[in-house]
């Protein structure tokens, strides 16, 4: 018995320690929104520039090169980890964990039930701090993400496929889940 009641001490600290007040919560969404920002507005206005200058031609190979040091480099600014995936996957190095999967799964039912999405702020059994949020479809991005012969020409399509022979994101349109951002705090 009182090797029971020690065990559950035990687990009754341990839980506490992985878990967050609401103040901390609200800290940690606000950040992980300025970073997911910021990444996106890097990114964004790199690969708009790129297509400016030669349209997805030119995009699509600057992206297979740059988006993920850039983002490396973001993550390094912010000492975070930070990550985009999707259950439909372009660049296989992004390729969700267990926990993004089953975010992806979770915004899949409540857009389908018609519910609101938002970010996730949580503690995993490791003390490390995540925040998980969408990430919607915009117009713009219908040049490489949308539907093949609708907004994605033959042409792109097949510069996607030669650089990304496994692609699965396209077949979007604007306003469809996309995928996530998956950042991690370092402690």
């Amino acid at each position: 018995m009182k090797n029971l009641l020690m065990i559950l001490v035990f687990m009754a600290m341990a839980s506490c320690g992985n878990s967050l007040t609401d103040k901390e919560k609200q800290e940690y969404a606000a950040k992980g929104n300025e970073i997911s920002q910021a990444t996106f507005k890097a990114l964004s206005e790199k690969l708009t520039e790129q297509m400016k200058l030669g349209g997805p031609a030119q995009a699509i190979p600057f992206c297979n090169v740059e988006a993920m040091p850039l983002t490396k480099q973001l993550s390094d600014q912010y000492n975070v980890t930070i990550k985009r995936t999707s259950d439909k996957l372009r660049n296989q190095e992004n390729k969700p964990s267990k926990r993004e999967q089953e975010i992806i799964n979770n915004y899949h039912k409540l857009i389908s039930e018609k519910k609101d999405i938002t970010p996730i702020i949580e503690v995993d059994n490791n003390n490390n701090k995540h925040y998980y949020a969408p990430i919607i479809l915009k117009a713009n991005c219908l040049a490489c993400h949308g539907k093949v012969d609708e907004f994605v020409s033959v042409k792109t399509d097949s510069i996607i496929k030669s650089l990304y022979p496994n692609d699965k994101a396209v077949g979007y349109n604007e306003g469809d889940l996309r995928g996530i951002w998956s950042i991690e705090f370092k402690k």
